[in-house]
């Protein structure tokens, strides 16, 4: 399993990005998922989740401005990020679990999101 997280990028403030996590080594679908973000000096923090059932978790700070979902296949999620504040700025992190709910978390590698003034 290699989760690749991929999307990142700069972005004025009030723009948009997309980020995209999937397992690079199988087609196995993913089952749930979560993004994390951090910045240095600070512990990682859960930005959002989706669970098997397709349902959504988010934190409070970007409620109502990120959207995270899976593709129909369920190969592929994504972090859909709107109204980006500078505060954003991090490495995002994506966890899944592949094909069902009794395999373990894999964390995949970080993507820069920098969001400038």
């Amino acid at each position: 399993v290699q989760l690749q997280a991929s999307g990142g990028g700069l972005v004025e403030a009030g723009g948009s990005l997309r980020l995209s996590c999937a397992d690079s080594a199988t087609t196995f679908s993913i089952y749930a998922a979560s993004w994390y973000r951090q910045t240095p000096g600070k512990e990682r923090e859960l930005v959002a989740s989706i669970n098997g059932d397709g349902s959504a978790n988010y934190a409070d700070s970007v409620k109502g401005r990120f959207t995270i979902s899976r593709d129909n296949a369920k190969i592929t999620v994504y972090l859909q990020m709107n109204s980006l504040k500078l505060e954003d700025s991090a490495i995002y992190y994506c966890k899944a679990k592949l094909r069902h709910a009794f395999t373990p978390w894999y964390w995949g590698q970080g993507t820069q999101v920098t969001v400038s003034s």
